[in-house]
């Protein structure tokens, strides 16, 4: 607006981006005050901001839940990440979770959008009213949905050193739970598999130790003298040893008792990599959220919790609370004008309804013209059709009276062919 009186500054770019965030009409914007523009840039900054918030919660919360569980016990770790630093970034779970939150983003910015758009603006009063409240709690219930998902995910970032060196101590003592249970369950096994090979087991190591010591007296006797009856004793001995430790161990009874251990040990160690992962796995959104929770308490959580609502609500409470400003008059005031160019009647507060609630009356008259024009054409077709049979019955009734016997005959034959 350029007039004597007043000059409206001229908005910036990020002004006018701001105005269609908060759904105003530049058109009308730019003929109006100043404070207008500061009021609806505002909004709209708003808008934008909350879009970008929960971008970036989105995106965190997609790669918290997506990102690689590592080993919690067997990885390699500097002293840095033991003590809450950062872990390397997976770049193809990163790259997802850009692209998420982009998209989250772009979902919370324009169900925000619309949530201040859709809201009126009351009264024109400062006051929220109680009707005005009932009727925007459907869009404050979406906008408390919204802040939600966006603080949570945003309070365990703000918390991460901490709830990862609690997730740490979890897994840990996890995975200390899981290997007890399988400790216990696979000694049990292998007990009942060591009773009947032990006897054969007592009966090696018994010959293994003689074995030694005859080796022993052999490696004496040669280092002081040549080695003779005495020593070819003991080495005899010595093979007599071996071949019945090599017998025992030949058994057929002690060889699958034997690979039975080796399968249950084996089994063993394939179910402790498992509980690794298992517990790796204690890694998720839900966990952190618990763990985020506990490490916050109830108050911080909840401070945190409606802040984000307070961002989020304020445009739709602030929408409530505005007064009528000259934007507003205009737009009325185009609003009608359209109204008027396209034959489109209003009459406010017209009926009540069976509720009591003042009703409008809305008439649209091109249509109602064109209804007209059809009803009058219809009528008028009517009233030519019926005319028309009259006369042609007239017509009819003066050919009868002329010739009875040829009419009769004539409608006969029209009959025939």
């Amino acid at each position: 607006m350029n007039k004597d009186f007043y000059t409206t500054p001229n908005p910036s770019r990020l002004i006018k981006l701001f105005w269609k965030a908060a759904g105003a009409d530049q058109y009308i914007l730019k003929r109006s005050t100043y404070s207008d523009h500061i009021k609806y840039a505002c909004l709209g900054g708003i808008v934008v901001a909350t879009g970008v918030m929960a971008a970036i919660a989105g995106g965190y919360a997609f790669y918290t839940i997506f990102e690689p569980k590592g080993n919690v016990i067997n990885e390699i770790k500097t002293t840095a990440e033991i003590t809450g630093g950062y872990q390397p970034t997976d770049i193809p779970t990163a790259i997802g979770s850009v692209i998420f939150g982009l998209i989250w983003g772009l979902i919370i910015f324009n169900i925000d959008r619309f949530i201040v758009t859709s809201t009126g603006k009351g009264d024109g009063t400062e006051a929220i009213t109680k009707q005005e409240l009932i009727g925007a709690l459907p869009r404050i219930i979406m906008g408390t949905i919204i802040a939600l998902t966006i603080s949570k995910p945003v309070e365990i970032r703000m918390f991460k050193s901490e709830i990862d060196v609690e997730l740490r101590a979890k897994q840990i003592q996890q995975q200390q739970t899981f290997k007890s249970n399988i400790d216990s369950i696979f000694n049990s096994e292998l007990r009942k598999k060591e009773i009947p090979i032990s006897r054969y087991e007592a009966r090696i190591r018994e010959l293994d130790s003689m074995s030694n010591l005859f080796k022993a007296y052999v490696a004496y006797e040669t280092s002081h003298g040549d080695c003779k009856s005495k020593c070819e004793q003991f080495k005899r001995l010595l093979v007599e040893n071996q071949e019945e430790a090599n017998k025992i161990k030949a058994n057929p009874e002690y060889i699958k008792v034997k690979e039975e251990l080796k399968e249950i040990e084996l089994d063993r160690k394939k179910k402790l990599l498992e509980t690794d992962k298992q517990a790796a796995g204690l890694d998720g959104l839900l966990e952190r959220l618990k763990i985020g929770h506990e490490i916050a308490g109830f108050w911080i959580s909840t401070f945190i919790t409606l802040l984000f609502m307070a961002i989020e609500l304020t445009p739709i409470f602030f929408k409530l609370m505005l007064i009528k400003s000259p934007y507003d008059y205009m737009e009325e005031n185009i609003k009608e004008l359209i109204k008027a160019e396209n034959a489109i009647q209003v009459q406010y507060n017209y009926y009540q309804d069976k509720e009591g609630l003042e009703r409008h009356l809305v008439t649209y008259h091109n249509a109602k013209r064109l209804i007209d024009e059809k009803i009058k054409l219809i009528e008028s077709q009517r009233k030519l059709s019926e005319q028309v049979i009259e006369t042609w019955e007239n017509q009819e009734k003066g050919k009868i009276k002329q010739d009875v016997s040829g009419y009769i005959r004539q409608d006969t034959s029209k009959n025939d062919a």
